[in-house]
């Protein structure tokens, strides 16, 4: 009988661990993304998303934004990256409809210290490993989880920025700043920003 109990409370185990997967698979497969190139036409970008994202507006610089909270999937055989889910998400292109810049807030809500730092370190690894190297390193060293980047992250009018360079190709900014969170203003919340283009003299 205990024998025949234990089994039952084991296949219970198993059937929860399976429901949990599958909200997780599911949960990932619902999430969109906006996954392009630097230079491509905007159809090519729009064809190859999950999110949805108005056309371009023929013989006009301008931007366009997703239709729903969306990661950015950088597509580059070295330098190619990703972010975490952005509610705050633009994309430039030029008047001959090509994509040429990218400016987002990588995430769906003003976040804890914690969480940003996770954000910005977990995106200045994928850099990293992709061979792009810090810029300015001098005057803006990058982010990093000491003592010091908390205590100036805290202060509300320094926060923090770093640049990176992607070979010749592409340069990337990188912001962190306190936000006044109306809706939790008893805690300290941070936005985060990402600006994303070609390096200069790139055609």
């Amino acid at each position: 009988m205990n024998w025949l109990m234990q089994l039952g409370w084991r296949h219970w185990v198993v059937a929860l661990a399976v429901v949990a997967f599958l909200g997780w698979a599911i949960e990932l497969q619902s999430e969109k993304e906006i996954a392009l190139k630097f230079g491509e036409p905007w159809e090519d970008m729009r064809q190859r998303s999950s999110a949805a994202i108005g056309p371009t507006i023929p013989g006009h610089f301008a931007f366009s934004i997703p239709k729903s909270d969306a990661r950015l999937r950088f597509i580059d055989p070295q330098y190619g990256f990703i972010t975490p889910l952005a509610r705050f998400f633009t994309i430039n292109f030029n008047s001959d409809g090509l994509i040429s810049g990218i400016r987002m807030s990588p995430q769906i809500e003003p976040l804890l210290l914690d969480d940003a730092l996770n954000v910005v370190l977990d995106l200045q690894e994928q850099w990293r490993k992709g061979g792009w190297m810090p810029n300015r390193a001098g005057d803006f060293p990058s982010f990093a989880d000491t003592p010091q980047w908390r205590a100036q992250l805290r202060e509300v009018n320094k926060g923090g920025t770093a640049y990176w360079l992607a070979g010749d190709k592409y340069q990337v900014m990188l912001m962190v700043n306190r936000f006044r969170d109306y809706k939790r203003p008893t805690e300290e919340r941070y936005l985060i920003t990402l600006g994303l283009s070609k390096s200069r003299g790139v055609k």
